[in-house]
């Protein structure tokens, strides 16, 4: 059996309360400038900054940190349009067999539909394939624990970090995405668990009127 080393925390760097209250709030203000947006430039992002989100996204915490994710950077043009035919055939599946007038309806309210050009536009799709278990040299399996709740963690700082970064995203999750496996040449321990559409927005951008919950309506403190 494998034996732990530990390490001292020295990167720690503890602010005064008041420090913590103008930090927190700060980031607070400059995340909930935070959107969601459909309507993309094809303006060049330099890799480094993908780079660098893609680092910070690696930070997150997960299971037995054993890391269950992969990010697949996609920028080829080829590669996006094939992406794009085949999410566009499944969400047309989606919204005229398999979705309820509800869900329709609900969706009509973000101006959603079939249609997905972003797939295309955007400079970068991220594609988060999500590592059920690794294969180890001997061919044999290691399973991978919390796999979802890691790759929803690691997502949410990508989301964050590309925010910070100074550019916009969308987090599109077609309703069939084993399609990505094939395009993307992934092994069968991975399993797409989102696209990432990363760049500017188009000047022409327009956002749906949206609210969030407030505080008291999704936390209690006991």
């Amino acid at each position: 059996m494998t034996k732990a080393e530990f390490s001292s925390f020295t990167d720690y760097y503890e602010y005064s309360p008041e420090e913590m209250k103008k930090r927190s709030a700060e980031f607070y203000e400059e995340m909930k400038k935070r959107r969601t947006v459909r309507q993309f430039s094809d303006r060049p992002v330099p890799r480094e900054i993908i780079e660098d989100c893609l680092r910070t996204a690696a930070t997150a915490p997960s299971g037995a940190n054993l890391q269950p994710w992969n990010f697949i950077v996609v920028t080829d043009p080829t590669v996006k349009r094939q992406i794009r035919e085949e999410a566009e055939k499944t969400e047309r599946e989606f919204y005229h067999k398999n979705a309820t007038r509800k869900w329709v309806e609900d969706l009509k309210l973000l101006g959603t539909n079939e249609d997905k050009p972003f797939l295309e536009v955007a400079p970068y799709l991220i594609v988060v394939f999500a590592q059920r278990y690794s294969l180890l040299p001997d061919g044999s399996k290691k399973s991978h624990y919390y796999v979802n709740e890691s790759a929803g963690i690691t997502t949410g700082m990508l989301v964050t970090a590309v925010h910070h970064a100074g550019l916009v995203c969308l987090t599109y999750t077609p309703s069939k995405m084993g399609f990505l496996n094939q395009i993307l040449s992934r092994p069968s321990n991975e399993r797409p668990f989102l696209i990432l559409v990363v760049g500017y927005p188009a000047k022409d951008t327009v956002l749906p009127k949206i609210h969030k919950k407030s505080l008291p309506d999704i936390a209690e403190f006991i």
